[in-house]
Order: C-alpha cells, then structure tokens, then sequence
C-alpha cells in the first residue's frame, strides 16, 4: 500500500482562479496549506533547515510566477504540480551544491537486497529513525523519501534524478540496508549469502 502523500490538499478551483488573477491574499493560503509539506520534503531531500527553507522560497516563488501555466489537465491536481516543483528545487539545490555526485561502489550487491519493502519495524521510534536518514548521503535520503514517503515509482524517481530506473532500486535497496544497520535491524541471511557462507 502506497502512503499518501503529505502534499494532498485539495485546493478548490476558486481560490486556485484567484492565484492565476494574481491575488496575493489567496496565494498566502495557498503557501501556508503547503509551507510544512513543502519544508518536509526539502528537509528531508537536503538535510538540514536553512537549505530547506530556502527550497521552500524557492518552490513558492517559482510556483507564483508559473501559476498561470497550472492547468490541470486530464485531472491532475495542483499539489500534484507543485509537489514536482518542490521536488525539482531540492534536487537542483542539491545539484548545485555537487551533492548529488555519488560513490557507486557497492551498488554491485544491491540486488541481494532489492525487497523495496516498508520500512524495517524499528523505524516506529521517529527521533531515531530521523537521525539514521539524515545521515544518509543526499541521493540514497532523496530516492528513499521520493519513494516510501511521497509514493513516487522507480521509473519517476529516475525521470526527475535524470538516472535509470534500475539506479532507484539500487538506492533503494542501498538506503534499506543502510538503515537496517543504522537502526541495528537483523536482516535474515539471503540465498546467495547463506550458499557462500
């Protein structure tokens, strides 16, 4: 089951009409209904406060100067747009900052843990679970949050980290691992480590 996403406000076409007129007022709303989904995301993306407040700048003010271009087409809803720009502020934060720039070694044996499950039963204590994910290195943190938090696919994560689908899963299934360790999570013996033990 997909979580939803934190970015699922249902924001009534009147007041979206108001933004697109240019009414401030109603653009306020509008920032103060997604100002912590916003700053969730971003904070988990980069990592600490001052450079997700500044995606959240950044997000608003290019969500405010692209408003007249929201349409909604074929049912798509404006947190759905505005999520994909908050997502595409923090990855290109992150990109500026060249830290989107990975070590891949050890990517080899990812596949022996590719379950793309939940996350692992530990994470029920939220101070720790925080800290073990923010520790992580930016893109393993970003694949890991796009996915079980924000409900995005390997083919999406990869479309917006301009990486292949198969480069998801293997964060993915890095983070997962990353985190059980962190979490001191047992991880039963896979089929191939068992043959080789």
């Amino acid at each position: 089951m997909t979580r939803r996403s934190a970015f699922a406000i249902d924001v009534p076409d009147a007041l979206l009409a108001r933004v697109r007129r240019g009414d401030r007022v109603a653009f306020e709303q509008v920032y103060r209904w997604f100002e912590r989904p916003v700053f969730n995301l971003a904070l988990r993306l980069c990592g600490n406060r001052a450079e997700a407040d500044e995606v959240l700048q950044d997000t608003m003010l290019k969500a405010w100067s692209a408003i007249a271009g929201f349409r909604g087409d074929g049912g798509s809803p404006f947190w759905g747009w505005l999520r994909q720009i908050a997502v595409n502020e923090a990855l290109m934060h992150l990109r500026r900052q060249r830290r989107l720039e990975l070590e891949l070694d050890g990517d080899a044996d990812c596949d022996l843990l590719m379950d793309g499950g939940p996350l692992p039963p530990a994470a029920a204590d939220a101070a720790l679970l925080q800290r073990a994910i923010a520790s992580l290195p930016a893109v393993t943190r970003s694949v890991l949050w796009l996915y079980h938090a924000e409900g995005y696919t390997h083919d999406e994560i990869a479309a917006v980290m301009q990486r292949s689908a198969s480069f998801s899963k293997s964060q993915l299934a890095r983070g997962t691992r990353r985190l059980r360790q962190l979490l001191q999570v047992e991880v039963a013996s896979s089929p191939k480590e068992a043959i080789h033990a």
